[in-house]
């Protein structure tokens, strides 16, 4: 079967399981997102020494001796420790058909998390890139960079996008479909995608932002708006419209822009240009077909500084959107019959958190 350019849809993406392009077990409620798929955790995780890639022509299991550490179970639930890497089987395998490649990235929760989640396949060169007409099993790199994380088999920790050919928009295009609708409230910035800046400006309490502690319990992965952000978070409070960003720490920072998601597109949240500064502001960068749409909806930014202590400004560029066509326009959208924790949202913690 054949598609029409563009990021596939969720009946699409049914038609994938229905025709054996996706294998797994039956899918959960929810799993099927707008414009992606969610991934699940299977039953064993390998704690491996280093990250790394099988290379062309090598598949994972082959490589994994090299630097499988031991084996954790976690069909009763297991700790991922801060600062280990592990390699999760996952409950998906694919099998595409021509012409289709599957792009991945961690969820929105899991990047809120700081939870660095990655997919690999057999013959990976790349991380989070599925090739055209990849037949094969899926794997989760997982690596915690500021809090442990308690994780069952069935978590959903990452997604999956498939794509029929190129339908990324250029810069015309981009301007156009704003033209149309409004993609960010006010004056776009387009170059090379639509830019979005931070916003410093003091909120109740001079609250601008969130940095990660770096001495915490653990977090079940399960227990939503239960925790206290006092006990895993230090508020970050400024009346100067400004912050300084720490080497090494990780921040949960707020868009100034209130961001549309039209039905007919999705977007992908890229880094800016490195020469703005030694940091880097996306680990989850999937936005669904109509995410903000009709709800005003800023994009929450996770922000690991690197190297040297940064000045971040109000109002400051900082990242971009690339706008892709979907192949067809999805049967339901984000924020609409489906769980969708982020629309509407400002400055939030992941769902774990209770509100402050």
């Amino acid at each position: 079967m054949t598609y029409p350019t563009g990021v596939l849809a969720s009946q699409q993406i049914e038609t994938l399981a229905a025709t054996g392009a996706i294998t797994a077990p039956a899918f959960a409620p929810g799993q099927i997102q707008p414009a992606s798929l969610d991934l699940r955790l299977g039953d064993v995780a390998y704690r491996v020494r280093a990250s790394f890639l099988p290379g062309a022509g090598r598949s994972l299991e082959a490589r994994l001796p090299e630097f499988e550490m031991h084996r954790v179970d976690l069909s009763g639930g297991a700790v991922l420790e801060k600062g280990c890497v592990y390699l999760v089987p996952l409950q998906e395998r694919l099998t595409l058909p021509d012409g289709v490649s599957a792009v991945a990235n961690a969820k929105s929760s899991t990047g809120r998390l700081d939870l660095l989640t990655r997919t690999v396949t057999d013959g990976g060169v790349e991380f989070d890139r599925i090739p055209l007409g990849y037949d094969g099993p899926l794997f989760a790199e997982i690596c915690p960079r500021s809090f442990s994380v308690l994780v069952r088999p069935g978590m959903r920790l990452n997604q999956i996008r498939f794509r029929a050919g190129e339908a990324v928009l250029d810069d015309d295009a981009l301007r156009a479909l704003h033209a149309q609708t409004p993609l960010v409230d006010g004056t776009p910035v387009i170059d090379d995608g639509l830019g979005f800046s931070v916003d410093l400006e003091p909120g109740p309490g001079d609250l601008v932002g969130w940095r990660a502690k770096p001495h915490t319990g653990v977090i079940d992965l399960d227990r939503l708006g239960h925790y206290d952000p006092a006990d895993f978070w230090e508020a970050i409070r400024t009346d100067r419209r400004s912050t300084i960003l720490d080497p090494g720490a990780f921040y949960i920072l707020v868009s100034r822009e209130a961001v549309t998601i039209p039905p007919t597109h999705a977007a992908e949240m890229a880094p800016y240009l490195a020469m703005v500064g030694e940091f880097r502001v996306h680990y989850a960068g999937f936005f669904d077909p109509g995410f903000g749409h009709g709800t005003p909806a800023r994009g929450v930014l996770e922000v690991r500084c690197h190297e040297a202590p940064f000045v971040l400004e109000h109002g400051q560029v900082v990242g971009r959107l690339v706008y892709e066509a979907m192949s067809e326009v999805p049967a339901q959208l984000y924020g609409q019959g489906i769980a969708s924790n982020y629309q509407g949202q400002g400055l939030k913690l992941s769902k774990h958190f209770a509100a402050p």
